[in-house]
């Protein structure tokens, strides 16, 4: 029997138990693209024999463990107050996850970081018959917007490896997902750097999530978010250096290390509107670059938290 690349599913379902697999639904269906998996990834021990012979020695194995990226298009479920289906994975990147309804409203959906209480995940991968299941899965992520482009969620998930079975795919349904719309002056408004607002070629952020793969003796496998880093890159025309309107010394911000504020609104339309908003960013040194004839700086950033803690940055979902 020959298997079709074409015909590949992936499924999602936060687990009620840590590490064990969830119910799965054709309502955990992701649409996803830029799909790959490592279905089983081993890690082996030679055995170090001594043999009066060359050749290989025997190796036996010390972990199996999984792994799954793929990308997510940037965009609401459709409905203000309505989770979109992709929200689960970032939930399983170290997120919390605040829905509120249209009573008391307003409608939204928040993605904050967090740093205890973060939900495993179990993802079904299904290739023309074969299935792949994962458990206790965790990772991280990228957010990606760049002028012309889909804006796009880069998930990196690591999981403990089961057994593959043959099983026919579940059938999918696809909702909570709305059609994105692409990155531009029309749908991406509200950029702001540092109380300035800004005109923005790209931008990205990447959660940077530790994950190291646990397997003490005496105890349950595991993939623990240990800490997160987060940085990214926002690319926008370069201003004049001043303190008038239309200008702004992103040098001397970097020089005395000023925190401020980064932020974009994505999406006009109520159910498909995410706006991120980073209210206290270091930001690192800038570099200048060309588009179009037009001179741009890039300035990397980092988001910082307050005391608080895990309020680097939310995106909310209106």
């Amino acid at each position: 029997m020959t298997l079709l690349t074409r015909k590949r599913l992936l499924m999602a379902a936060v687990e009620s138990t840590y590490g064990t697999a969830a119910t799965f639904a054709g309502t955990d269906a992701l649409l996803v693209s830029n799909l790959d998996i490592t279905p089983l990834d081993v890690s082996l021990l030679d055995r170090e024999l001594v043999l009066p012979f060359f050749g290989n020695r025997e190796k036996v194995v010390s972990q199996r463990m999984g792994s799954v990226t793929f990308d997510v298009e940037i965009a609401g479920s459709g409905t203000a107050g309505t989770a979109p289906r992709w929200g689960r994975c970032l939930r399983a990147c170290g997120f919390g996850e605040t829905v509120v309804g249209a009573s008391p409203g307003p409608a939204s959906v928040t993605y904050a970081p967090a740093s205890s209480s973060i939900v495993g995940l179990s993802l079904d991968f299904n290739a023309d018959g074969n299935r792949h299941l994962l458990t206790g899965c965790r990772g991280t992520a990228t957010l990606n917007l760049a002028v012309g482009e889909i804006p796009r969620i880069s998930f990196e998930f690591m999981g403990i490896y089961n057994a593959v079975t043959a099983a026919a795919a579940t059938a999918p349904t696809f909702a909570n997902q709305a059609a994105p719309v692409v990155v531009n002056s029309t749908n991406t408004t509200g950029v702001t750097a540092f109380s300035f607002s800004a005109c923005m070629e790209s931008f990205s952020l990447a959660l940077n999530n530790e994950t190291p793969f646990r397997q003490l003796a005496g105890c349950s496998q595991s993939i623990p978010i240990v800490d997160r880093a987060p940085s990214g890159e926002l690319v926008i025309e370069s201003p004049i250096v001043g303190s008038s309107s239309g200008q702004k010394d992103f040098f001397a911000a970097v020089s005395a290390q000023t925190l401020g504020a980064i932020g974009w609104q994505h999406g006009q339309t109520a159910g498909n509107i995410v706006t991120f908003n980073a209210p206290t960013c270091n930001l690192d040194g800038p570099s200048y670059a060309d588009s179009d004839g037009v001179m741009m700086l890039n300035l990397p950033f980092m988001p910082v938290p307050t005391s608080a803690g895990n309020d680097e940055f939310t995106l909310v979902l209106t």
